[in-house]
């Protein structure tokens, strides 16, 4: 299967914050900005791969700065690894202040699709090729990250076996 190039699924998408997407600090809700990581992410997926997909997977969200009513949102989203049905997404949000056009980083995550056939079942995937040095930074670290996302998952599935 042939490899696609990063800049093929780039996700790119900005939505300015309003009082009701706000709690009474005045900063947007975090289950919000997780709904948007996940969008931008299911988008960059199936640009790759040009199926459908299933979220199998999110890692840890550290909210690292709060976006506040006025400021936009802005999310990018690209593939960043793939394994045999699955991909690694890497998603970074900023906020943007659309008067001074300052950013800030605001969150990151990593995110992993499965893609699927017709059937619904698990398919193969192709190949991502990264360009920049960010994206062959997150590349080259990708398979650690999926190493200790199998462990969590068999750890998980073990506890709830007992829990039984």
């Amino acid at each position: 299967m042939q490899g696609k190039k990063t800049s093929e699924s780039r996700t790119i998408m900005t939505d300015i914050v309003l009082p009701p997407d706000t709690n009474y600090h005045g900063t947007i809700f975090g289950g919000n900005v997780m709904a948007y990581i996940d969008k931008v992410a299911s988008i960059t997926a199936m640009r790759h791969c040009r199926r459908q997909v299933v979220t199998a997977s999110s890692d840890s969200l550290d909210f690292l700065s709060p976006i506040r009513t006025g400021e936009a949102i802005c999310l990018e989203g690209y593939v960043s690894w793939t394994h045999h049905t699955s991909m690694e997404i890497y998603v970074k949000v900023e906020a943007e202040n659309l008067l001074t056009g300052e950013r800030r980083l605001t969150s990151q995550a990593y995110l992993t699709f499965v893609a699927l056939d017709d059937d619904g079942k698990p398919t193969t995937v192709p190949p991502v090729l990264p360009e920049t040095e960010e994206e062959r930074w997150n590349y080259k670290t990708a398979a650690e990250r999926f190493e200790i996302r199998n462990k969590r998952r068999k750890l998980t599935k073990q506890r709830f076996k007992k829990e039984k």
